[in-house]
């Protein structure tokens, strides 16, 4: 099948905006342009002029495992059994049909990074998937995507609360470099002892084939973070980086990304103390690679592009505002070949917007993913309609 939207004013976010049309065939984006020659018999949208974007990204979700309106009954985040639970998979527990993935539509948003809790030190496996489908298998565009770890005062409590290890900082450093330990020695051994998948898991960081993608919001845990992960050598990403802004200087000479948020929150604990609108352009200004996240439920997750517009009301510069929610949190999921720009190649995952997706006013008016229309608002009505799955 041949799509071809016209009269848009495309926004590729990794090139110059143009007014003109976005050819696809075969599920992927195969002309832009200006003037692009339309093949007969293709299916033509014609935009009026309204905005073209790529699908929105964000990279720390818990969608699908904390489901909304359920309860305990549709919470599957944490695992806290067990302080070091890299092995579990946030894929086994998703629910493509609980309802923050059609919200996840409506708000422009086509990938997200779905994480485990932050309750252990190790949280288990993330995967990067499509906001639509019938059953999960079939959206997923990376999995494992990275290994979830966390600092600071969750795992503190949840363990001390149990009067188990770790109940403190120094515990729940010491819990993280033991479990690498292990794993290297496992690594050595492997051939001799058969496979382990909490070790496994842990291999795969070690060997640099996923991201560390490490909870932290106080400066000093960040700091940890960065000590551990060079006493290792991983591949560290900051998740939340509430305070990151106080050692941006030295993220931005390590080229360690942050995934900053959510921004829309109360100062609900301790480490939250200095979260403010303003942090993401600090970062960016600081030279730091930031992505701004909604942690959703949290903040739920068609408010997305509207914690990137307040930013920008702070301080932040516009135009890394979006890469803040396209193209940079594609790089961190290793998915950038694929998503968050408009290139001839990459997948056809759009959302013709009714003007600047910056102006809380405007809204997504139509999402395909894979050239296929997945969602439509329909004006007349003020309805969303959502394709079957």
């Amino acid at each position: 099948m041949t799509l071809a939207i016209t009269n848009a004013h495309v926004v590729p976010v990794d090139g110059t905006p143009f007014d003109g049309t976005v050819l696809v065939e075969d599920g992927k984006i195969s002309a832009l342009g200006p003037k692009v020659r339309i093949p007969r018999g293709a299916d033509v949208v014609d935009a009026a002029g309204q905005w073209l974007l790529p699908g929105f990204i964000d990279a720390h979700t818990h969608l699908g495992v904390h489901e909304e309106a359920e309860g305990w009954a549709g919470d599957d985040t944490n695992e806290m059994t067990d302080p070091v639970t890299a092995a579990v998979r946030a894929l086994d527990g998703i629910n493509p049909h609980e309802i923050g993935f059609d919200d996840a539509l409506a708000g422009g948003v086509t990938t997200v990074n779905v994480n485990p809790g932050s309750g252990n030190p190790v949280g288990g496996l993330a995967v990067a998937l499509h906001t639509h489908g019938r059953y999960v298998d079939e959206m997923v565009l990376r999995s494992p995507s990275g290994l979830k770890a966390a600092l600071g005062e969750n795992p503190k409590r949840v363990y001390g609360d149990k009067k188990a290890t770790p109940s403190t900082r120094l515990g729940t450093a010491m819990v993280i470099r033991k479990a690498f330990q292990e794993a290297r020695d496992y690594m050595e051994k492997k051939d001799k002892n058969g496979t382990d998948l909490k070790l496994e898991a842990l291999a795969m960081v070690l060997r640099r084939e996923i991201p560390w993608r490490q909870h932290a919001h106080r400066a000093d845990d960040i700091a940890t973070a960065m000590r551990i992960a060079e006493e290792f050598g991983y591949e560290l990403v900051i998740d939340h980086g509430t305070e990151a802004h106080l050692l941006a200087d030295v993220l931005a000479a390590k080229q360690i990304p942050v995934l900053i948020g959510p921004l829309f929150t109360s100062r609900s604990k301790v480490e939250l103390r200095n979260r403010s609108l303003a942090n993401p352009g600090k970062l960016a200004d600081a030279g730091v690679e930031i992505s701004i996240i909604t942690d959703h439920p949290v903040v739920p997750i068609h408010f997305l592009v509207h914690q990137a517009t307040l930013a920008v009301k702070e301080g932040l510069d516009r135009d890394t505002a979006l890469r803040a929610i396209t193209l940079n949190p594609a790089k961190v999921l290793g998915l950038s070949d694929r998503v968050g720009s408009l290139a001839a190649g990459k997948d056809a995952d759009l959302v013709l917007w009714s003007g600047d997706p910056l102006d809380v006013m405007q809204r997504a008016l139509r999402v395909w993913i894979g050239g296929r229309q997945v969602f439509r608002y329909d004006e007349a009505s003020r309805t969303a309609v959502v394709a079957e799955r």
